[in-house]
């Protein structure tokens, strides 16, 4: 059964970083320092590869207190979406 949603993102944001290419933690780092410049409650769109970056943002968000707003995989690439606390 396909999924007619997918590759289209439901969620809002106001800033996006690309962090395809890069391994754990890079990813992580450029999205702590991205989300060190955004507003409260603002809403970071974060592209990945690293599989790893799944579980990492999880638990990045809860070591944070950002919200993860959800996590979308489209072929090989991860999105995950933060919002800052």
């Amino acid at each position: 059964m396909s999924n007619p949603d997918q590759g289209m993102s439901v969620h809002e944001f106001h800033r996006e970083i690309d962090t395809r290419g890069l391994n754990c933690p890079l990813p992580i780092l450029r999205a702590k320092k991205a989300l060190a410049e955004m507003a409260s409650s603002q809403v970071l769109r974060i592209l990945a590869t690293d599989p790893g970056s799944v579980r990492d943002f999880q638990a990045f968000a809860r070591q944070t207190g950002n919200e993860l707003l959800g996590q979308e995989t489209v072929g090989k690439e991860y999105i995950h979406f933060l919002k800052r606390r």
